[in-house]
């Protein structure tokens, strides 16, 4: 059959197909919006951080660093640690004095059952709020039950024989020691505060708990600064005490319950660790370094005070557990001691 001459050719055809394609792309050219000096300026500086935006890069890494810490960082932030560090020094002051009363009463461990005592009563203040819902008990009131519990039994007439009242020291310390940790594991939401009891490594204390300790420190103070001589008759001799007519008994109660009433208010606050050590350590080397009493007991008081601050100073810088680190500032001053007393007993 003849051709159409209508009909266009293959060459005629592609070449219409090109021109189609080249009008598309300048129309889509032509739709596409231009940027404008705005942008053409943010997209430069997008690609060139200017000066004042490296400075301020610079300044927010330096805040996000964490601070060194050293002395002049402790006391910039006396603010917010200062309560803490003073109830270190106010509860090992005190503790450190009464500490020689125990030391000189051979009752080396009465203060360790007594803060596991008051750790158990803590305990079970926290358990009571968890399991039944009584909020308004108070641990600080679950420390002091527990503390004069533990008190009357190793005050009763039936352990004054030596060998008796160790054991009865031994038990009370472990039954408050294995009730702390049962409830312990079964208060999880209070986890850190069982373990801020049993190892001492509270780090701030609440102002009303650092008021408390200022008061129960003042007045347990002047009764000991009014009554040393008494409370020291009576633990070297309480039979010849009894002799001269000293109310032997009443003194005797009075003492233990101020011990008590300081192990337990340091317990609740500090822990128990941090406790035991304070009353045992200055006392045990004041008495090494003086032979007088009253002199010790101003010694011991010293030493306390300073195991406390500079313990949680320690801690601080070096990022340590409190407690820990002021028992081991106590062990340090310990040695220290012994040093000294072994010199004095060959230069004399």
């Amino acid at each position: 059959m003849p051709e159409d001459q209508n009909e266009p050719s293959a060459e005629e055809l592609e070449e219409l197909m090109k021109a189609l394609e080249e009008d598309a792309d300048e129309q889509e050219q032509d739709t596409q919006p231009q940027p404008t000096e705005k942008q053409e300026d943010s997209d430069t500086h997008k690609e060139e951080p200017s000066e004042h935006d490296a400075h301020e890069h610079v300044v927010t890494s330096a805040y996000m660093e964490e601070p060194e810490m050293n002395i002049g960082t402790f006391f910039d932030s006396w603010s917010l640690f200062g309560d803490a560090a003073l109830s270190g020094a106010l509860a090992g002051g005190l503790l450190g004095a009464l500490g020689i009363y125990i030391i000189l009463k051979r009752m080396v461990f009465l203060s360790a059952a007594l803060s596991q005592s008051a750790s158990f009563g803590i305990v079970l203040m926290f358990f009571l709020q968890m399991s039944l819902g009584l909020h308004s008990l108070h641990p600080m009131i679950g420390a002091g039950v527990m503390t004069f519990v533990a008190l009357l039994i190793l005050s009763s007439k039936h352990i004054e024989q030596p060998g008796v009242r160790d054991s009865a020291l031994g038990l009370v310390y472990v039954a408050g020691a294995a009730g702390t940790l049962i409830l312990g594991t079964r208060i999880v939401q209070e986890l850190h505060d069982v373990q801020t009891i049993l190892f001492g490594s509270a780090v701030a204390v609440v102002p009303e708990d650092f008021h408390l300790l200022v008061v129960v420190t003042l007045v347990l103070g002047a009764i000991h600064v009014v009554g040393w001589r008494g409370f020291t008759a009576i633990v070297l001799d309480a039979e010849d005490s009894s002799v001269r007519g000293l109310p032997v008994k009443q003194l005797e109660l009075l003492l233990m319950i101020t011990l008590a009433a300081a192990v337990a208010l340091s317990t609740a606050i500090l822990g128990a660790l941090p406790t035991f050590a304070f009353s045992i350590l200055p006392g045990m080397i004041a008495l090494k370094l003086v032979a007088n009493v009253q002199r010790a007991l101003v010694l011991a008081a010293l030493i306390g005070a300073s195991t406390g601050f500079l313990g949680y100073v320690l801690a601080f810088i070096y990022e340590l557990p409190v407690g820990a680190s002021q028992a081991m500032v106590g062990v340090a001053w310990v040695l220290i001691g012994l040093v000294i007393a072994l010199l004095k007993r060959r230069t004399a």
